[in-house]
């Protein structure tokens, strides 16, 4: 696909938003925008379907990349540095009218312990990356005109797929409200969490996880679960389950050769089968919204390859709360090249720079090219 269509996406994406904004709170599914939709699409299937490598070999460094970050980025004061920009402000009034609270307010305000509730967060780090968007468009256009991927984190994979032309903002955002409350429904049936763990070449996940369930078992718990439930970069998982399970882990973090290990500040075991009474939901919501083909390139968390069709993201993002999220999978895909040919440019759009962390971790040479564009002050995309 051609280097110039990102920028055609998101510009759609702004065009026709005003349009299905109104009236998006009363109704389940906010309506479609206007006929600019087609016109993009006529654009995207003329356009070459070329790989990222081919377009730098035309444009040297300047093709680009553009990461979209999960829950657990979010910081009360997200959205300052981004309010003086065109348009920030109708996405944040727009995301009042689908949610019916002040996602704004929050955002900047708090209270903390609101923001971090899953019903809450995932809105808010969708809105503010697709905001970090408009910024990164106002001060570097020439990064939204020659991107060649996105990817997102678990719920930053809506926010890709937004900017790529894929599904619009209020459509996009109410399948993350409805996620997000049927997320947080199933986390609260189940005491479970997710584990951050760093080990070592010698540290053998699957045993760990596999013995940690026996333990439940001896325990009384039937059906434990505890799985890998993020591929982070080498040696560093998140695990997701039963507390028991995660508890067992902690104690005896010496014996699975932990080098650290620290439960995560989230409320259920996510990206696992306890999250299969959310799945439904959310799928009965992207079955009625309409999904195009992306403008660029989009990276599926539950594989770590690109969606080839609308169905596939329908699917797919159904599928991906009960996956694992392989996103050291989707950096080596992304960035995978032949020798000789440059790195893009990447840019994490939204708050936190946990991607750039994982991306130096997984590949030291490709993050020498990484930006973050801040979302709590008014700075410019800073570099490393």
């Amino acid at each position: 696909m051609s280097v110039r269509v990102a920028r055609s996406a998101w510009a759609g994406v702004r065009a026709r938003g005003a349009g299905c904004f109104r009236g998006a709170s009363s109704l389940p599914v906010p309506p479609r925008g206007s006929a600019g939709v087609a016109e993009l699409l006529r654009d995207a299937a003329a356009a070459a379907d070329e790989p990222w490598e081919a377009a730098a070999r035309r444009t040297p460094g300047q093709c680009s990349v553009l990461l979209f970050p999960g829950q657990g980025s979010q910081a009360v004061g997200m959205g300052r540095g981004l309010l003086r920009y065109p348009r920030v402000r109708e996405l944040y009034a727009a995301a009042q009218r689908v949610l019916g609270y002040d996602l704004l307010g929050l955002s900047m305000h708090g209270p903390r312990e609101a923001l971090d509730r899953t019903v809450h967060c995932q809105p808010a780090v969708f809105v503010a990356s697709l905001a970090a968007v408009e910024k990164l468009h106002h001060l570097q256009p020439e990064v939204i005109e020659n991107c060649v991927a996105a990817a997102g984190f678990s719920v930053g994979e809506f926010a890709a797929l937004v900017f790529a032309g894929a599904m619009e903002f209020s459509e996009g955002l109410y399948a993350v409200k409805v996620r997000a409350e049927a997320m947080q429904e199933a986390s609260e049936a189940v005491p479970s969490g997710m584990l951050s763990v760093l080990g070592t070449p010698k540290t053998k996940f699957g045993l760990a996880c596999q013995e940690a369930r026996e333990h439940c078992r001896s325990l009384g718990l039937e059906n434990p679960v505890c799985e890998v439930a993020n591929y982070l970069f080498p040696d560093c998982k998140v695990i997701s389950g039963h507390l028991e399970a995660l508890q067992f882990l902690q104690k005896n973090s010496s014996k699975y050769h932990f080098r650290r290990c620290r439960m995560l500040p989230v409320s259920g075991a996510f990206h696992t089968r306890l999250m299969e009474p959310a799945a439904e939901p959310l799928a009965q919501v992207l079955k009625a919204i309409s999904i195009k083909d992306p403008l660029v390139s989009v990276y599926s968390n539950v594989h770590g390859k690109k969606y080839m069709h609308p169905e596939h993201i329908q699917k797919l993002l159904a599928k991906q709360l009960m996956s694992p999220v392989k996103w050291e999978q989707i950096m080596h895909a992304i960035y995978e090249r032949r020798k000789g040919t440059d790195f893009p440019r990447t840019f994490e759009v939204g708050p936190g720079r946990q991607l750039g962390a994982i991306l130096k971790s997984c590949n030291l040479q490709a993050w020498k090219s990484y930006s973050h564009v801040e979302v709590t002050e008014a700075d410019v995309a800073q570099d490393p």
